[in-house]
């Protein structure tokens, strides 16, 4: 059947910025590339204003990446690759309505990427079509400045970089501003906003809970596989004087110049910048990358503790089984033998192997004992402490999931970094590995129904699930996305306290580097 397009008869809408126009496809109307900003660079963002009325039918530049963008694992996280410019600052807005006062629930996303990386487009998974039809929701999601356009500290040059440290984040709450003071015209309710991301995009959640600014341009917050502690990214204090005055020296330019920073082709400012701050941050000096830790950010919660504000903001968290082993088994574990098995744990676990397993078959039943080698060590435990930390703050709510679904690919592949966002989105059936008989549907029938419940009324609640208890000082359920789903409380306690008796600590990088060696 042919589905309905419409442009001609689609209203002209007067936004703060201007008049804006989208079209109309199957449904929704959509909006690509509305401006909700504008700022030179390392300065705050300004209101975007325009003349005439902006056809908003492409997506709008992303910021540009310091490395060339590199496809691969498509078929674990399609991607789509987009034009890149510094004047990023746009948002795309899927609504099944334009009737002013309609008050639909808003969802706003936040990609991931860190802060270095990724777009408002960037995976496949984030087209909002589905997910603003099936959930009568209005979604938005937001491109704003990344790494060393978004996050690095000019402020001793000069008045005019205030601030400059944070500039990423202050794209986020202009954009927040925007949609407060334009979703009605969209049927979007400025008084229930949601914030989500995954990975980078989750961490910005929780960072603007740190951010006065923000308070009040969101009600609600979901942090998918983004609780950040500093084993992934420290925070980032001091101030920029040191790297700065070398980047300048860099490029040969005097330090009572430092204007001419603004207009240095980017990647030349890239290249100096990659050249000299690795010295500097073996010295343990601010290099940015990261919203700076000041009078506007309060920094990491988990560093610093939550501002008051956060404890009135329900919160949604969790993360995925595998989180950051990407990389292929080279055996099918289906076909080991408990001897195999054991084999190939000995070497991580030494005489620690045999209790392991058993521990590990107590935590996941039915789950391959080889999985051992793979389970997060970076986002399940930071998120544990999170949620205890939100529910100790009072009783709003703090509901927790853990993503553990195998996929069809390498053997049953456990669930991978990026793996749940499709579900969320309800767009599995735009990506292929996600296509599982007798599971697809019904899992993200599961996932989506608690995530709108939790939208429309701070509660994850579906007919589909069991009962969803929020955390609370003295226990710590978890929603089991799964095969089959279920609520347990604390089940993997004993399972991470053995491994951290038994392995140093978690780092990343060397992390990365025994999946080369295993693979």
């Amino acid at each position: 059947m042919t589905k309905k397009f419409c442009f001609d008869d689609v209203p002209v809408l007067e936004t703060t910025g201007g008049k804006l126009k989208g079209y109309f496809y199957n449904g929704a109307y959509i909006f690509k590339g509305v401006p909700y900003a504008y700022a030179d660079r390392f300065e705050q963002p300004r209101e975007a204003k325009w003349d005439g009325i902006k056809e908003a039918m492409s997506y709008g530049f992303v910021c540009p990446l310091m490395e060339r963008d590199n496809p691969c694992a498509e078929l674990m996280v399609p991607h789509r690759y987009w034009p890149q410019d510094e004047h990023c600052q746009n948002l795309n807005i899927w609504t099944k309505s334009l009737e002013d006062g309609k008050k639909m629930p808003v969802i706003v996303w936040l990609h991931g990427g860190g802060y270095a990386a990724g777009s408002s487009i960037e995976q496949t998974a984030y087209d909002g079509f589905n997910l603003c039809m099936g959930g009568d929701v209005v979604l938005v999601s937001v491109n704003h400045r990344l790494n060393i356009l978004g996050y690095l500290d000019l402020s001793p040059f000069g008045g005019k970089y205030k601030n400059s440290g944070n500039a990423g984040h202050a794209d986020l709450v202009a954009a927040l501003q925007w949609v407060r003071d334009n979703i009605a015209l969209f049927g979007g309710d400025p008084d229930n906003v949601t914030i989500f991301g995954q990975s980078g995009g989750g961490m910005k959640v929780a960072d603007l809970l740190q951010i006065a600014e923000a308070d009040g341009l969101f009600h609600k917050g979901l942090i998918m596989s983004g609780v950040n502690d500093v084993t992934l990214l420290p925070p980032c204090t001091g101030d920029g004087r040191v790297i700065v005055t070398a980047i300048l020296q860099e490029l040969g330019i005097p330090e009572n110049e430092v204007d001419k920073l603004e207009t240095v082709p980017y990647y030349e400012l890239v290249r100096a910048y990659t050249k000299i701050s690795p010295a500097i941050a073996a010295q343990g000096g601010y290099i940015g990358g990261g919203p700076l830790v000041n009078d506007y950010y309060r920094g990491n919660p988990l560093d610093y503790g939550f501002r008051e504000r956060a404890y009135e903001v329900p919160l949604m968290m969790g993360s995925v089984f595998g989180e950051f082993a990407f990389m292929p088994a080279s055996y099918d574990k289906n076909e080991l033998t408990e001897e195999q098995m054991k084999e190939m744990i000995q070497p991580v676990y030494g005489e620690h192997t045999d209790e392991m397993i058993k521990l590990f078959r107590e935590t996941f039943p039915g789950k391959n004992p080889t999985d051992l080698l793979v389970v997060d060590r970076a986002l399940r435990q930071p998120t544990k402490r999170l949620a205890r930390m939100h529910a100790e703050g009072g009783n709003i709510g703090t509901y927790l999931y853990d993503f553990t679904l195998e996929f069809p690919i390498f053997h049953e592949k456990i669930a991978w970094h990026c793996s749940d966002i499709p579900f969320f989105f309800r767009n599995t059936e735009l990506v292929e590995v996600c296509q599982i008989p007798e599971v697809r549907e019904r899992l993200e029938a599961q996932i989506f129904e608690a995530f709108m419940s939790f939208v429309r009324t701070g509660k994850p609640e579906s007919d589909k699930l069991p009962a969803w208890e929020p955390v609370t000082p003295a226990q710590e359920p978890t929603m089991i996305f799964d095969r089959e789903c279920e609520l347990r409380y604390q089940f993997d306690d004993k399972l991470y306290e053995k491994i951290d008796s038994i392995l140093s600590p978690f780092n990343m990088m060397e992390m990365m580097a025994q999946e080369e060696i295993q693979h």
